[in-house]
């Protein structure tokens, strides 16, 4: 038996000495390429589609990975809708009007291919943070009657404490899965309201407003389906934090003790005695975008039917033609995000096929598109993967590549939920580095990336966040975060240093071959949202 493990830990060994370093001047071409001007942003259903589309294909063609989809191709096809709103907003009180500038004061946007949509006299009901939480004792609607009506939720998650651990949550860790929007607007659409608004705070968001007008505040998508999607409202958007103050004041009431006051399990649902008129004149289309997919069949013939999968999203917001400036400030270049995650996927499939024999079980890449729409490639290719969901063993995401620099600590967000920490921290320890986890809660990393749409379909997951560290390199990371992330300012940038990046890609690697190796692979932990 020692024999066979010597022998067994000696076949690790050789092949972790078989991977080549990522190569820095090829990663840096990748992501240039890809957040060039001629890829024009990279949105979904355009141009910079099919060049970014097209540019993935043969990279994936020249690595000699085998296609991913089942026609023998590398594209699998993610059918769409384009939702175009053009929203007017106001909402009344005692007789008194506001009216609100679409973009400057909110934003509101909806999932269904309607020509026009209208709430009209909708009465709006402050719900707190807008949570449901058993575990935690938390209820914030406590059977309140909302059918019809509009929610105004607070953004992130309540402090939720264990009430038989009181020390199990700190108060100020928001940011895990009751504090997405994607749980908030899908508690709106269980109760039958018509519309929820969630009140934009910069600070506890952790990125500014205009993140938010550029994420929503023009063509949005959703799948195609027959039926309209049930984990949204008709109406869902977003309110500028000081028009919201506007709008309490309005209804005689405070928003900073309202607010207070919904940081306790007695909260209840307040009617703010405001009616809200809201018309959206929609424009649709439909249109077929794609996922790029290509695989490393596994080695051994009892496991190859499983799967360890990456994932990267290669889309991006495309071009704004109303920007003032030439055509390069009229382009959203996605560099950081997340030109880097693609080309970082790249040189994780280089390193993969340099493999003298590929792992045992076999090895996806998924490059998603939509993502920035609502991770729909990622939720597509989960309700329809190259091998089955239940028998994909790991999700490793990455979204946002350290460019500034090597880094000490490694960043797990979602650290604590499955087994698949050790594998971050094995590859980490070998580099003398330390994982620690998110250190950005209230930005609730692990619920924005595609990784959640793995782990809401019971896949153990792996992210790591952009982490340079201590020193100019984190104040650069600070200064993307809040001058550069969304914007078209993300571009390729001269003082760049991607030592950081390269390491994080050796440990990317080498914890998903890991994974794709071992007898047993990663679970949840017991207790974890997402356990299956």
């Amino acid at each position: 038996m020692k024999s066979l493990l010597s022998a067994a830990l000696m076949a690790v060994c050789v092949h972790a000495a078989a991977q080549p370093k990522p190569d820095g001047a090829l990663l840096l071409e990748q992501i240039t390429t890809l957040a060039s001007d001629a890829f024009e942003g990279r949105a979904p259903g355009t141009q910079g589609e099919t060049l970014t589309t097209d540019y993935l294909q043969q990279q994936f063609r020249q690595l000699g990975l085998a296609p991913g989809n089942a026609d023998g191709g590398y594209l699998q096809a993610v059918p769409l809708v384009g939702i175009s709103s053009h929203p007017t907003l106001s909402y009344s009180k005692g007789g008194q009007t506001t009216q609100l500038k679409f973009g400057d004061d909110y934003i509101a946007w909806t999932a269904r291919a309607d020509a026009q949509l209208e709430l009209n006299g909708s009465e709006l009901v402050f719900v707190g943070y807008g949570v449901q939480a058993p575990a935690f004792h938390w209820d914030d609607y406590k059977g309140a009657s909302l059918r019809g009506k509009t929610l105004v939720m607070l953004i992130n998650e309540p402090p939720l404490r264990d009430p038989k651990r009181p020390a199990a949550r700190d108060a100020k860790a928001a940011g895990g899965w009751y504090g997405r929007w994607q749980y908030k607007l899908a508690m709106a659409a269980r109760l039958g309201a018509a519309g929820a608004l969630i009140v934009h705070e910069p600070q506890s968001a952790g990125y500014p407003y205009e993140v938010v007008v550029n994420s929503w505040g023009r063509e949005n998508f959703a799948l195609k389906t027959a039926q309209p999607e049930p984990d949204l409202p008709a109406v869902a958007g977003w309110l500028r934090q000081a028009r919201a103050h506007e709008l309490f004041k309005a209804a005689g009431l405070d928003f900073e003790e309202l607010k207070r006051k919904a940081q306790g399990r007695d909260f209840r649902p307040v009617p703010l005695g405001v009616t809200l008129h809201l018309a959206l004149v929609n424009a649709t289309r439909e249109l077929t975008s794609h996922n790029v997919v290509a695989q490393i069949p596994g080695a051994d013939p009892q496991l190859r039917h499983e799967a360890v999968v990456y994932s990267a999203h290669w889309d991006h917001f495309g071009v704004d033609d109303t920007l003032a400036g030439p055509r390069t400030q009229q382009i959203f270049h996605g560099a950081v995000d997340n030109a880097s995650g693609v080309a970082a996927l790249l040189q994780i499939a280089r390193a993969y096929q340099a493999l003298p024999t590929p792992p045992r079980r076999s090895i996806v890449f998924v490059a998603t598109t939509a993502h920035e729409r609502g991770l729909l490639g990622a939720q597509y290719y989960v309700r329809h993967p190259l091998i089955p969901i239940d028998k994909t063993v790991l999700n490793i995401n990455i979204d946002g590549m350290n460019v500034w620099g090597r880094s000490r600590t490694v960043e797990l967000s979602g650290m604590g939920k499955s087994t698949a920490d050790a594998l971050v921290q094995a590859a980490a320890g070998k580099q003398g580095r330390v994982v620690r986890p998110d250190s950005n809660l209230s930005y609730g990393s692990y619920y924005r990336g595609d990784q959640l749409a793995f782990a809401r379909a019971g896949v153990p997951t792996i992210y790591l966040r952009s982490n340079s560290g201590s020193g100019s390199g984190s104040g650069k990371q600070l200064y993307y975060t809040a001058h550069q992330f969304h914007t078209v300012h993300d571009m390729v940038q001269p003082n760049w240093n991607l030592a950081g990046a390269l390491d994080d890609i050796q440990l990317l690697f080498q914890a998903g071959y890991q994974a794709a190796q071992a007898k047993q692979p990663p679970k949840w932990q017991d207790g974890a949202e997402f356990q299956r």
